[in-house]
């Protein structure tokens, strides 16, 4: 899991960004509004964590500009400003939860936490053992059966792509998204590559490769996911 931490409070900046990791989370720190604007615009994060009270652009504005073309990742506003009228301003811009320095940070943990959770559910998270078309997949194991009564062992890679895939079943998954959640940040294949690994999956379960029934790729925009259950 990915977060965008904002706070331009160094030593605060720098204890949330190691009790984060230390949590398993990958962490992208700035104290800067602006640069965590071209952040959000540029990658894909499964939360935002941002203190309001911003030098340039405060975390109002960064929620009501994230919220213009993004409402499904979760915002959490951390402020010094504990009037009814400030959370009542955050949450109006599209902020799912509030709180106030200073915090106690078990509690930031849970809230995280439970952002993260229900965010996941609004997705929709695939099963250890999912079926299409005849296919199987055991998203533990990495083993496959297809249509044809064949087993196959998938890569790691191979199975994080199609779980994320399965998670976002008839939407369009961003190429950017993909970058994030299968490959990490630091390491960006080409897009030849991801059309590889789409190539491989309809070799595997599409009974004609050549006319797809579930897995599409979507010409300068992303890749989708085909199944109704």
């Amino acid at each position: 899991m990915r977060i965008l931490l904002v706070e331009d409070e160094p030593t605060i900046r720098d204890a949330l960004q190691l009790n984060l990791e230390l949590e398993g989370y990958e962490v992208v720190p700035t104290g800067n509004g602006k640069k965590a604007l071209e952040l959000v615009a540029g990658q894909h994060f499964d939360l935002l964590l941002l203190d309001v009270m911003l030098p340039d652009v405060d975390g109002f504005s960064i929620t009501e500009q994230v919220r213009l073309s993004n409402n499904e990742v979760p915002i959490l506003l951390l402020t010094a400003k504990d009037m009814p009228q400030d959370r009542i301003a955050g949450l109006k811009r599209g902020a799912d939860d509030y709180l106030t320095k200073p915090f106690n940070l078990e509690e930031l943990l849970l809230r995280i936490g439970n952002l993260l959770r229900r965010s996941q559910r609004v997705k929709g998270e695939a099963p250890d053992l999912f079926e299409f078309g005849n296919n199987k997949v055991n998203f533990e194991t990495y083993e496959a059966t297809t249509w044809r009564g064949e087993t196959i062992a998938l890569t790691r890679k191979e199975a994080m792509l199609l779980k994320l895939l399965v998670e976002r079943k008839n939407e369009v998954v961003s190429r950017n998204q993909i970058l994030q959640a299968v490959w990490g940040y630091d390491v960006f294949p080409s897009t030849r590559t991801i059309d590889n690994f789409i190539l491989a999956f309809r070799k595997y379960f599409e009974k004609d490769p050549r006319d797809p029934q579930f897995f599409h790729s979507i010409r300068g925009v992303g890749y989708r996911f085909s199944w109704s259950d």
